[in-house]
């Protein structure tokens, strides 16, 4: 369901918002190479702008309170993300979410980690070329060399996490960062996308969490800093560079960017991308409830028939039919079914197992309750009925004909005790005719469990056709006669 606000603004229910999240995931693997290094790029310098105007509002606030300033810090670098969003810039801590396209099975592990890894190499070169124009702008001699003293102590504390510190408070950064993203998808309005952000991104930046292309400038920031910065630089603060002679590449990239780019992946593309994944599309792991016939109904007085007798379900099995798959979109289902004349089919996940079945009559209902408006980007694993009624292969063909055209409950009425509970003066001819029962006409085939085929009321109806004895031309010349 969708809803609307005062303002005519639609905001999106959260299926809706997978459905979002989804195509935001898939956008992302079909862009080209050069188009995702180049949006990569400016994603980068956004994010060095960001940190710049971090640095710029917290230095000199100390008299403000450690809180207070962190939080207006984190507000203020929260224009990094606003930047990406609405101008499409690839950051990598949110295409780490392209984990859902993998998990749908749209895109191979290959092309994910392919995408990851030119994105990171694009908000690299961003960050280096932002990083540039700032030092080369002499940016931290700022308020007498304390906005360059800020930057340093920065990036120095970012060195001094353990791996577990890192890891950890990577996992937090982009676990905030991917709900913000996230949110985003609730509203296609600007405004509203861009105030959702702010709150997300300040409590990251504030509680001192890591991210990893945030620290791919803050931390080389300081390290030109600690190497290059003038002898004059040094004495406006009344240090020396050997205080920061831990701001080296080995320690940047192993204590610090290795450990919290590890701890970004799992934040985003597993505790918000997957998770998410597994509430509002993944089907039930288990194998779906199934019911076989002769749960459903009592079969044990079935009768025999001379040309049935031997006749298994094994006979007339369909061992390659059509089947669906839970993450398809509801229209193109109903394309499949209606080309394929079938009123119903299978759901199978990506292994072959049974998890549902769809058929018209489910679809129908949905739109009847939606009141002919369905959702956007339904997906078959919505609508599907995963209480299922299967044959199983050794099952009798006299059983099923039986199962699919008696209800024994309304032929015979009785009590739990056997006793009648209605008296009627018609045949057991006239009852049969009268009975309207309604059951599938597609029933998946189990062997051992496992789905392996499906039959169809034609296709029992082929065998039972031979069980009429064709009239020759010369016996209806000679009923013409009579």
């Amino acid at each position: 369901m969708s809803y609307v606000d005062s303002n005519n603004n639609q905001l999106f229910s959260p299926m809706e918002m997978m459905a979002e999240a989804e195509k935001f995931a898939l956008s992302k693997a079909k862009k080209t190479s050069s188009m995702t290094l180049g949006l990569a790029m400016m994603a980068g310098a956004f994010i060095g702008l960001a940190f710049v105007f971090y640095i710029t509002v917290t230095t000199g606030s100390s008299s403000a309170g450690w809180g207070l300033s962190r939080l207006v810090g984190g507000m203020v670098f929260s224009m990094g993300l606003i930047l990406i969003v609405l101008c499409g810039g690839e950051l990598f801590t949110s295409s780490v979410l392209s984990s859902i396209s993998w998990a749908n099975r749209q895109i191979t592990l290959k092309k994910m980690l392919s995408l990851w890894a030119k994105v990171y190499i694009g908000n690299f070169f961003g960050a280096m070329f932002m990083l540039l124009l700032i030092t080369g702008g002499g940016m931290f001699l700022l308020n007498h060399g304390q906005w360059g003293l800020n930057a340093l102590n920065i990036a120095q504390h970012k060195l001094h996490h353990t791996p577990l510190q890192a890891f950890s408070l990577g996992v937090l950064c982009n676990l905030l960062v991917c709900l913000a993203i996230w949110m985003t998808f609730s509203s296609a309005n600007a405004l509203t996308k861009a105030m959702l952000m702010i709150l997300p991104v300040s409590m990251f930046v504030s509680s001192g969490f890591e991210h990893s292309v945030a620290n791919m400038f803050m931390v080389p920031l300081g390290i030109v800093i600690q190497h290059f910065a003038p002898e004059q630089f040094w004495q406006m603060i009344g240090t020396n560079p050997q205080q920061y002679s831990d701001l080296n590449i080995h320690n940047f990239l192993l204590a610090n960017l290795l450990p919290v780019t590890l701890g970004n992946i799992v934040g985003g593309a597993v505790l918000v991308g997957l998770a998410n994944w597994c509430i509002f599309r993944r089907p039930e792991l288990k194998a779906t409830n199934v019911t076989s016939i002769s749960q459903s109904v009592e079969l044990s007085t079935a009768k025999e028939a001379d040309l049935l007798s031997h006749l298994t379900v094994k006979d007339i099995v369909d061992s390659q039919p059509l089947t669906l798959s839970a993450d398809l979109f509801v229209p193109k289902a109903v394309d499949i079914l209606v080309a394929n004349k079938l009123s119903g089919a299978p759901v199978c996940d990506v292994n072959g197992r049974l998890v549902g079945f769809l058929s018209m009559f489910d679809m129908m209902k949905e739109l009847w309750y939606k009141d002919f408006q369905p959702a956007k980007e339904t997906k078959v694993a919505d609508l599907m009925r995963s209480d299922v009624v299967a044959v199983d292969i050794n099952d009798r063909l006299v059983d099923v004909v039986e199962y699919l055209c008696i209800d024994k409950d309304m032929l015979y009425p009785t009590s739990g005790i056997g006793m009648a509970t209605s008296a009627t003066s018609l045949s057991l001819e006239e009852r049969v005719k009268a009975l309207k029962v309604s059951k599938p006409r597609v029933l998946p085939v189990l062997h051992n469990g496992q789905f392996v085929g499906t039959i169809t009321r034609d296709s029992v109806m082929v065998e039972l056709r031979k069980l009429y004895h064709d009239v020759t031309l010369t016996t209806v010349q000679k009923l013409e006669i009579a």
